[in-house]
């Protein structure tokens, strides 16, 4: 089974704290996750959720191509409501704008509290998905950002838990980025970078209330990226 750059970071992050615990993967889609994660050991048990019942009938059949049926159960379900109390310690949720992700997490009151651990890479909306961490009492643990294909993706680990950053930079690129000094992160605000600045250009050449009012958002996403180009370029990577 041949996992994408993604859903392989998605399996190394789960793996690194699910420690052969019970997994629960919600929007499973083939089921993938789930499978890689049991047959390396990283999980004992998991849980294979999705809304729709196409893929939920695929990742069925690959879970019994692969044995696995005994110790990975497929659930048709939206989002966490039909996973128990104790069913997981850790959950994955991936493949999905942020705010969808944070109306499955909000939704997912009855199991928050138990979950020990959350692995979570949102499509879209990121400051707005870690504000709402922050909010629901999630502290993001580490990040990875990966590259495939011209797109960037990022992977959060959450667990309960404070968290609180001063800078807004930090919610929209991530701290635990911006601490590590990611190169895949560098990369991107340097291509946002040049992005933002032909807009503000064309943007200075337009005449009209909606031009100038545009520039301004432009500008504030601008200063934004230089914040955290700056923070990057002050990381120490000697240590």
């Amino acid at each position: 089974m041949k996992l994408s750059k993604r859903l392989e970071t998605i399996v190394s992050q789960a793996a690194k704290v699910t420690a052969g615990g019970r997994a629960a993967d919600v929007g499973c889609d083939h089921g993938f996750v789930p499978i890689t994660l049991v047959e390396m050991g990283a999980a004992s048990q998991a849980i294979a959720m999705d809304v729709r019942k196409g893929p939920l009938e695929r990742a069925k059949a690959h879970i019994a191509e692969c044995g696995l049926s005994d110790v990975i159960e497929t659930r048709l379900s939206d989002g966490l409501t039909k996973l128990n109390p104790g069913e997981a310690d850790t959950v994955i949720i991936a493949g999905m704008g942020g705010e969808l992700m944070l109306r499955i997490l909000k939704d997912g009151a009855h199991v928050r509290s138990h979950i020990r651990h959350w692995i979570l890479s949102p499509q879209s909306e990121l400051s707005v998905f870690r504000h709402g961490l922050e909010e629901l009492g999630l502290a993001v643990t580490e990040e990875v950002m990966v590259e495939e294909d011209g797109k960037y993706y990022v992977i959060i680990t959450a667990e309960p838990g404070q968290m609180h950053w001063e800078e807004e930079f930090r919610y929209r690129y991530g701290d635990k980025l911006l601490r590590s000094g990611s190169p895949e992160l560098y990369r991107l605000l340097c291509r946002e970078q040049q992005q933002y600045e032909e807009i503000s250009r064309q943007l200075r050449e337009a005449s009209g209330a909606g031009a100038k009012e545009r520039l301004l958002e432009i500008t504030e996403e601008l200063n934004q990226i230089k914040e955290a180009l700056d923070a990057l370029q002050r990381v120490d990577r000697t240590v």
